[in-house]
């Protein structure tokens, strides 16, 4: 018995860092997420787990992988009328589908977490729905960014929804005062300019097809950047029931 418990003290203690939500698998601080429709939020999930669910209707259907590819479509415009139409007060905003409760889902990012935006089908048909990455989008797993320029330009791009979430954390961790100071507005610059360059155009894309996605470069899933994914997925969940991925 003495030898039992001198061994337990001998162990090496388990290694720090995040572990996969589903089966406990110690993780890279760079790694896959998946969306829980159920509840709303983002797991973190090693490469067996997450390939698991890249299947439709795996798990039945209440896990998703969120997949990694980055599109953007260069002949979207949308001016200043279409802009209003949106009634997002800043910059930046994502949309996204939501399968669980059967419609459109609008956010921006602000130093409260995720503010949701009312859209209605109608809006969405007539603004965005114009660009054929609206009909690429994957319910709950991926999302339209738009950015708007300082010269009114608006650029639209279909990401990982976890990247938005990653933009979401960024802003609460560096945000300070009225306008979000230096370091926030630095930090948000280098976030676009890495979506711009891991991004491929519409129209040397496929018709979609995962298989042929880049792969994503020095997310939020890295200590240094942002919280923790657990801590980036509640900060878009406390907003409303449909405040998730």
């Amino acid at each position: 018995m003495t030898t039992d418990i001198l061994r337990q003290f001998k162990r090496r203690p388990p290694p720090e860092g995040e572990r996969c939500d589903l089966c406990g698998e110690p993780l890279p601080a760079e790694h896959r997420h998946l969306v829980d429709t159920s509840r709303r939020s983002l797991k973190c999930s090693c490469p067996p787990c997450h390939l698991l669910f890249t299947r439709p209707g795996a798990g039945q259907g209440r896990f998703r992988a969120v997949p990694d590819r980055y599109l953007t479509d260069p002949g979207f415009v949308l001016d200043e009328a279409d802009w209003n139409r949106l009634q997002i007060p800043v910059a930046l905003a994502f949309f996204f589908r939501n399968s669980e409760l059967g419609r459109l889902a609008a956010f921006y990012p602000s130093p409260a977490g995720a503010t949701e935006s009312e859209l209605d089908p109608a809006t969405w048909d007539a603004v965005l729905g114009r660009s054929e990455l609206a009909g690429l989008l994957e319910p709950d797993v991926e999302a339209l960014l738009l950015h708007r320029g300082r010269g009114g330009a608006v650029t639209c791009t279909l990401v990982p929804v976890d990247v938005c979430y990653e933009l979401v954390g960024r802003m609460r961790l560096h945000w300070k005062g009225f306008d979000g100071g230096a370091e926030a507005r630095a930090d948000i610059a280098e976030f676009l300019e890495r979506i711009t360059a891991s991004a491929r155009p519409l129209e040397h894309a496929g018709s979609g097809d995962d298989s042929g996605s880049l792969e994503r470069t020095g997310s939020a899933r890295t200590s240094g950047d942002v919280e923790s994914a657990g801590k980036v997925e509640s900060a878009g969940n406390a907003e409303s029931s449909g405040g998730a991925p």
